[in-house]
């Protein structure tokens, strides 16, 4: 296109899901990200400070959680490795919802 526009529609990061990625990171030491694709509903991402706590955010799909992550400075995991659940303090709710993830694949 001549106005140098994309054809195809890319969705934003909303700032105050980039800031929410920034201030959790900032406040634990870093930290990195899983996106797990939730179907219509987007995408989640889970978040892992460098000092074991944890946390999730919403995006409306995993390309706008990506680039979040990204434009926050947050590392992205490409899947759940052992050494970032090992540096997770243990929490119910998140292994509740690690099967459930596991489990409905």
């Amino acid at each position: 296109m001549a106005d140098g526009s994309h054809s195809t529609m890319t969705l934003e990061a909303p700032g105050n899901l980039v800031d929410g990625l920034r201030s959790f990171a900032g406040d634990h030491g870093g930290a990195k990200a899983v996106i797990e694709y939730i179907g219509r509903r987007g995408a989640r991402i889970v978040l892992v400070g460098e000092d074991g706590v944890w946390a999730d955010q919403f995006a409306p799909a995993t390309d706008v959680a990506r680039e979040a992550c990204i434009k926050a400075g947050v590392a992205v995991e490409n899947e759940w490795e052992r050494e970032l659940m090992d540096n997770m303090r243990p929490n119910t709710d998140l292994w509740r919802s690690m099967s459930r993830t596991t489990l409905s694949r």
